[in-house]
Formats: structure tokens, C-alpha cells, sequence
């Protein structure tokens, strides 16, 4: 059962996810709006009106009987029924009027939600769609802040970002392993969890063996040294499909990195380039990539039952077992994040795997969420008892054609995330925020 929320935390998602949105458009000139039709990308214009439709077409008048807003708004905005290709040619508002759009369809979402306060509860379906609606934004507003990178564009001015005094964090490397025992663990979500997407139903038992995992994320450094033992140009390391990815892309190193010499690096962000930091955890590289460097290191990526194990148990008898209960956060039951995870932007990039120790799981696991998104090596596959929500476009149609990422990065909204949260994406894309930690090869006893 959705847990019940006031009026006034609904009303309160939404503008905060259109302020998070007039963020990452502001400065951007008509050009820029639109930008280069490229396969990875949507256009911004394009996307921002998307969203606008989303809440339209879910909530105001599926739900609830609304007349459309726009005469051919299913024409410009259904991003199921709209190829990507052909978004760049359609008829889109311009900017001014698609921010009138959204801004009505924002004021009628709260209009119909009547008395707006703390102490005025919404209904149970409310509850539930209201926040599905605002963290498909927050999903949409992640995409718009890699995109800015992906096309070199200024980087995106958060005001989250004061809230970050990066000066104070921890710095360095944050090495070794951590040894996890094996048992029965309750994979996924229950009904009585606050909020869950359809994708986590339902939590069901499932056998892990013991297994050792690495204590912070892969870095810059640590793959920098695969970079220079030849590691993208060694048939031996890779997948088959992997290889032929590499040999298509002409890949020869992470796709922000730039030589500078001998064994060292640049990066692009955004506009700008930067030294490699050697600390921070690898970004921006794909399935593939993270794959080989396991192959060169003789590692291995985590299963998605190994990281939620990792994320949401405790040590308990002495730390032959895991505990049966889980966390929703691997520091446990609190939501407050700002000491305890790079999430919501405020690192306007990563920082040192060092950091945020405050944000420890049970078993000394630093920033299993926040910084990056881990890839795993599981598929996108449904869980016994998967039922879509309304939104059947979420997951369903994708079963099968994703890998599994874990634990969010610096640019997703922490209101949106736990430790049972998949994200899914193919496993050729560089763009997204992924990166990975590593496994021991081997199962110990």
C-alpha cells in the first residue's frame, strides 16, 4: 500500500522538478535548445515538453476525464508512438510557450488536488502518481544534465550546489575488499514499502553464495592502468559483441578522456578540460568497457543480488550471516542525504571515492548511492510476481535488452532513490552517468 503524503509535498515535488528543469535550459540559446540530431540525444525543446505532456496525459486526463491542453499534443510529445529520429522536424512550441505549457499543466495538477497543506493528506492513488510523474522528470532532468555534456555545452548552474562544501570532504582512494556471506535473501520490494516502481515486485527469495566485493567504485587511476596495458586493444579481454562495439566506435579509452602525454590525461566536462582526477570514480564508460577492465583485472561485476545484499544487509552472528531485514538506505533508515551521498547535483560532478563516509553501508561499502551509477552484471529482467503499473511503457517493453545499474549518480534526485532502485540501459551507452566496483573472481567459503 502507497503510503499517504500531504498536499503540500506533492505541490512541493512539482515545482521543485520544474525549477530543476529551468535550470538546465537557462542560458541556452535557440540552437542550443534544438541541438544535433544525434542517436544518444533527444532535443531539449523536444524532451522538456515531453514531460509536461507525461503529467498531462497520466494523471489530468487519464485519471481524472481532462480535456487535452493541445490540439496535436500526442502528435508532438508521445515519446512511444514518435520516433526518435523524426523529433527534431516536428512542429514544437517554442520556448517561451512550451515553459507557458508546462507552467499550466503544473498549476492544473495542483489546482485539482484542492486544499494545499502539511495536514491535508491525498488520496492513495494521488499518493502514488503524483511522485511517479514528478520522478519521471527527475529521471528526464538527469538525462538533460549528461546531455549538456554530451553536446559541450556549458555546465548546468544547480543552486543545490551551495549546499556542498567540497573543501570539507574526504579525498584519496578507498581500497580493499569486503567479504559478504552467503544465504537466503529477499530480493526486490514488498507491497507494504512507502513507494516502489513496478519493476522491483515483487521481493522474493533468492540463493546467494559468499562473495567479495571492492570497497569503493573502479577509478580514473585504477583504469587508467588498463588504458596503458594495451587494455582496448586486447581481443582477449573482451565479449564478442563488446569487441565489435569497440572496433565501430573506434574506442581507445574512455570517451571524455584526452591524451596529454605519455600515460596521462585530460577529461572534457562540459566545456571545460580538466586534469583526470584520479580519485574520483570512472564515469561515462559502458557495459562493454567496464566488462573488459574486469577481464584485464581479473575481477568480475557484481550481480544485482550481490550489490542490494551489499547495500541493505547487516552483519549479524559475527558476521557469518546477513541480516534478514534491509535497510532502505545502506546507512540505514534515514532519508537526509546531504552528508552522505553526492545525489541531487550538488557536486556539479563526482568526487573522491573517499568521500561521504558518513554514507557506509553495514559492511563498510563507501557511496553505493550517489557519485555513479554502478553497472552490474545482470539483465533487465522482470521479478516473479511483476505486475506493470499504469505507466506500462516503464519497464515492460525492455525486459531483456537492458543490463542492470545500481546505487545512483551525482546528478539523480535522492527522493527517488533507495537501495532497491534499478536503472537500465543497453549496454553501449558511454553518455549516462556509469561506472562500476568489481567483484572478487570467485565465490570463497
Amino acid at each position: 500500500m502507497t503510503e499517504l503524503v500531504s498536499t503540500q509535498y506533492l505541490a512541493d515535488l512539482l515545482e521543485d522538478a520544474n525549477s530543476r528543469t529551468l535550470e538546465l535550459v537557462d542560458g541556452l540559446d535557440a540552437e542550443q535548445i534544438m541541438g544535433p540530431q544525434l542517436p544518444i540525444v533527444n532535443p531539449l525543446l523536444w524532451e522538456i515538453g515531453h514531460v509536461a505532456w507525461f503529467y498531462e496525459q497520466f494523471i489530468l486526463r487519464m485519471l481524472y476525464g481532462a480535456d487535452k491542453t493541445l490540439d496535436n499534443g500526442d502528435e508532438m510529445y508521445d515519446s512511444i508512438a514518435i520516433e526518435h529520429s523524426i523529433r527534431w522536424d516536428l512542429p514544437l512550441l517554442p520556448l517561451k510557450e512550451t515553459q507557458n505549457y508546462i507552467d499550466d499543466i503544473r498549476s492544473r495538477m495542483i489546482d485539482r488536488l484542492g486544499e494545499i497543506s502539511d495536514s491535508n493528506l491525498a488520496d492513495e492513488q494521488d499518493s502514488f502518481i503524483y511522485p511517479f510523474a514528478t520522478f519521471h522528470e527527475d529521471m528526464h532532468t538527469e538525462a538533460y544534465t549528461y546531455t549538456r555534456n554530451t553536446l559541450e555545452y556549458p555546465m548546468p548552474n544547480f543552486a543545490a550546489a551551495k549546499e556542498l562544501d567540497k573543501s570539507k570532504l574526504e579525498t584519496g582512494p578507498h581500497t580493499g575488499d569486503v567479504k559478504i556471506p552467503g544465504g537466503t535473501f529477499l530480493l526486490g520490494s514488498t507491497p507494504d514499502d512507502p513507494f516502489l516502481f513496478d519493476n522491483e515486485k515483487w521481493a522474493h527469495d533468492v540463493t546467494v553464495h559468499p562473495f567479495q566485493i571492492a570497497r569503493a567504485a573502479v577509478t580514473n587511476e585504477d583504469f587508467a592502468a588498463f588504458v596503458a596495458d594495451d587494455g582496448y586493444k586486447r581481443r582477449d579481454l573482451w565479449h564478442d559483441i563488446g569487441w565489435g562495439w569497440r572496433a565501430r566506435a573506434e574506442a581507445e579509452h574512455p570517451v571524455y578522456w584526452i591524451p596529454d602525454g605519455p600515460e596521462k590525461w585530460l577529461m572534457r566536462h562540459y566545456d571545460q578540460t580538466i586534469e583526470l582526477p584520479p580519485h574520483q570514480p570512472l564515469i561515462h564508460v559502458n557495459w562493454y568497457e567496464a566488462s573488459a577492465y574486469c577481464n584485464w583485472a581479473k575481477r568480475r561485476l557484481p550481480s544485482e543480488i550481490e550489490w542490494e545484499v551489499a547495500a541493505t544487509t547487516e552483519p549479524v552472528n559475527g558476521g557469518k550471516e546477513f541480516s534478514k531485514t534491509k535497510r532502505p538506505y545502506p546507512w540505514g533508515h534515514d532519508k537526509e542525504t546531504v552528508a552522505r551521498a553526492n545525489l541531487d547535483g550538488r557536486g556539479l560532478g563526482t568526487v573522491d571515492v573517499a568521500a561521504f563516509a558518513e554514507g557506509d553501508s553495514a559492511w563498510g561499502l563507501r557511496q553505493m548511492l550517489g557519485n555513479t551509477w554502478e553497472w552490474t552484471s545482470s539483465n533487465f529482467e522482470p521479478y516473479p510476481g511483476f505486475k506493470a503499473d499504469s505507466y506500462k511503457e516503464y519497464s515492460e517493453p525492455v525486459f531483456g535488452t537492458r543490463k542492470v545499474l545500481r546505487g545512483g549518480a551525482w546528478a539523480t534526485r535522492s527522493r527517488m532513490l533507495n537501495s532497491k532502485y534499478r536503472n537500465f540501459f543497453t549496454p553501449e551507452r558511454r553518455d549516462v552517468f556509469g561506472g562500476f566496483r568489481t567483484c572478487a573472481p570467485h565465490n570463497w567459503d
